[in-house]
């Protein structure tokens, strides 16, 4: 089995679709249906394997027919299971964009080299990135827009971000 931290959701099962073994899948890749070019798809520790074949989008995600599923049943079962693909069957990213899973865990600096906290989590409600950020100086979670103007360094290599963040927000 690969290294886990070598595998990158790409989706996650969100229930049975239909009678006959259909699932509701969400897409995390930048194109949804770009997710079918990555076969096969594995479970988090590789435990199962599908191929997953598009029948339509529908509303919030895809219908498909992943291989070995023949029934609601199965289905219904893997709600909530992610699919992950190793890293190496991705594409490089062109300079300025990362996947989210390099940038979690990512140790936060302000301008002044103070360390603000790490990246717990990378969202997205519409309007673009936000990077939640958490520490031991932090009473809450921070939202830090993901934008060159608030984040204008990310080196992935030592690690470590550097914020310039809006005012007031630390």
């Amino acid at each position: 089995m690969d290294n886990p931290d070598d595998l990158i959701c790409v989706g996650a099962i969100a229930g049975a679709y239909g009678v006959h073994g259909e699932v509701r899948l969400k897409s995390y890749t930048a194109d949804p249906e770009a997710i079918e070019d990555y076969n096969p798809l594995t479970t988090e520790d590789g435990s199962r394997s599908f191929d997953v074949g598009i029948i339509r989008p529908i509303k919030n995600g895809l219908s498909v027919r992943l291989s070995t599923v023949t029934s609601k049943e199965e289905a219904d079962a893997l709600k909530g299971v992610k699919l992950y693909v190793p890293r190496d069957r991705l594409p490089s990213l062109p300079d300025g964009e990362y996947y989210h899973a390099d940038l979690i865990g990512l140790e936060v600096f302000d301008t002044g080299g103070t360390k603000l906290g790490s990246v717990k989590s990378v969202l997205n409600h519409g309007a673009g990135d936000l990077l939640e950020i958490h520490g031991p100086g932090l009473k809450t979670t921070v939202l830090l827009p993901f934008t060159l103007e608030a984040v204008p360094t990310v080196d992935l290599a030592k690690g470590r971000i550097v914020t310039d963040p809006p005012e007031g927000l630390f």
